[in-house]
């Protein structure tokens, strides 16, 4: 007998549908899996067996086929084991159920009949909405992830009799119901807080602009200033997740496996810091069949880079093309992937080999010179603010005061952000001053002729790329968005021209002093 279920598997962040065809036949006990299936696909057969006959079924003794199509596209990963064992059990007429093709399957099996959770179960769930399917059934820990999609059943099965009981209509499961808007109203206490931050009020002023426009920021200080630890409070200061981004963001850690089991949506801005030792692909994503990798798990979020020039160069160059286009193309004999990719980059490093500033530093002019080259130009220019981070005073270490806090803070970076919201409500694409082209620049960034003046005199005395020209406007632009002004003024525009270009100065060898462009 020939049984159809229908499942379906995650190429890039989206799913696509796939049907597992059973055919039940006599002749010699064999069982064939065709339809391009990877090593764990092909080892799901003695996964399923055993777990039919643990869950009291008998297992197909006759010749048996699985088809997995479209045949065409390679099939990853264990999620295939319940529609098998489902199609297995329908194919030898074990139960009758005349409602296969309105469910969509997944889920592991244990040796026990258990059902594991898989990996993209979000993304299937939307797939089963939009093709038609009345429900999904999901491994229990997945159940929430899935139920976030309004307008499907979401049946949260523990084990392989529970779900064909279900399917045969002898077992009632409510569908999992969750409030989505509950759960963005739940409040979340923050392990870390602006307060907590002693002196460094420059710097904080740079994050909050950085916040504000979703601008990229470099940090550049001696060990010890707060870097890391400025960094990693900036998440506390960026607005909320939306929906739509939240749907984005959990759609990628799905799929990657971050999830935490019976968590449905992620609803804080990822903070991501992958180790100086990262690779290409771990950076950017890889393996035979593209996946996402750190700049995608950043995405709507963070991506905090520390010593920043022990990087290898060519994963830093790889960076260059989604930080301008907020989207990370991946070709591979498998195929092309698009992953999303609109991320804040923090970065931080020493200004010298050894730590010091220039002017303390006994590394040689050459050396301190080598070491700021690991990072080229052209990514240098993809990063709006430069920030000098110094060291912290005595007096302020040993003030009892706390600074302002995180809260307070992030009112105003909301309220700007609302500003951009309005400004840019008839271009979706837009959500920030840091994604606006050429066009958005010339229409909502004019300057009068003395702010002209100021900026054609910085240009000239700095020596900035035209690039950095488009920077200075931007951070002008939000610079202007938080201080509630329609209009850039030229204290708006002095701020950003500081935080584009940062002078380190370096020790010559006779003891005389030289600068040393940075960028």
């Amino acid at each position: 007998m020939l049984a159809k279920v229908c499942s379906a598997s995650v190429q890039g962040i989206d799913a696509y549908p796939v049907e597992v065809e059973v055919n039940a036949a006599f002749g010699d006990l064999k069982i064939i899996v065709v339809g391009l299936p990877d090593a764990a696909v092909r080892e799901s057969i003695d996964r399923v067996g055993t777990a039919i006959t643990n869950s009291g079924f008998k297992f197909l003794m006759g010749r048996t086929t699985i088809n997995l199509a479209p045949a065409d596209v390679r099939k990853e990963g264990p999620s295939f084991d319940l529609p098998i064992a489902v199609g297995m059990l329908a194919a030898s007429e074990q139960f009758a159920c005349d409602q296969l093709e309105n469910f969509l399957i997944t889920g592991e099996l244990a040796l026990t009949g258990a059902v594991r959770p898989v990996k993209g179960v979000l993304a299937m769930a939307l797939r089963a909405k939009s093709e038609g399917k009345a429900g999904i059934l999901v491994p229990v820990d997945n159940a929430p992830e899935a139920a976030v999609v309004k307008g499907l059943n979401v049946i949260p099965v523990r084990n392989l009799r529970e779900a064909v009981g279900f399917l045969e209509g002898e077992v009632k499961i409510a569908p999992l119901r969750i409030d989505v808007n509950g759960i963005f109203d739940e409040l979340h206490d923050d392990d870390v807080d602006f307060s907590e931050v002693k002196g460094q009020e420059t710097v904080k002023r740079a994050l909050e602009i950085a916040a504000a426009g979703g601008h990229n920021l470099l940090l550049i200080g001696p060990p010890g200033t707060g870097k890391s630890m400025l960094a990693k409070r900036l998440p506390t200061i960026l607005p909320p997740l939306t929906l739509d981004e939240a749907l984005e963001t959990t759609k990628i850690h799905s799929i990657v496996g971050l999830l935490q089991p019976g968590q449905g949506l992620v609803t804080r801005r990822p903070f991501r810091a992958p180790h100086h030792t990262a690779s290409d692909a771990g950076l950017l994503g890889g393996s035979m069949n593209p996946t996402p990798g750190e700049i995608s798990i950043a995405h709507h979020g963070v991506l905090f880079l520390d010593e920043l020039p022990e990087f290898k160069r060519s994963a830093l160059e790889t960076m260059r093309q989604p930080l301008e286009e907020g989207k990370v193309t991946i070709s591979r004999a498998a195929g092309t992937m698009t992953f999303p990719s609109q991320f804040m980059l923090i970065a931080a490093m020493n200004p010298t080999p050894d730590g010091k500033m220039p002017a303390e530093s006994r590394s040689s002019p050459r050396d301190i010179q080598n070491y700021l080259n690991r990072i080229s130009g052209p990514l240098l220019d993809r990063i709006d603010i430069h920030v000098e981070v110094p060291q912290v005073k005595f007096q302020e270490m040993t003030n009892g005061k706390p600074g302002e806090s995180s809260a307070v803070i992030r009112e105003r970076v909301v309220a700007a952000r609302q500003v951009q919201q309005k400004r840019f409500a008839d271009k979706p694409r837009l959500t920030c001053n840091a994604r606006m082209g050429s066009k958005e620049l010339k229409a909502y960034c004019a300057l009068d002729e003395g702010a002209r003046d100021m900026l054609q005199l910085a240009m000239s005395d700095m020596n900035l790329s035209a690039r950095a020209y488009d920077r200075i406007l931007k951070v002008a632009r939000t610079i202007a968005d938080l201080a509630g002004t329609e209009n850039i003024q030229s204290d708006h525009l002095g701020e950003a021209i500081t935080s584009v270009a940062v002078l380190l100065t370096a020790p010559r060898s006779d003891s005389r002093a030289h600068a040393v462009r940075f960028p």
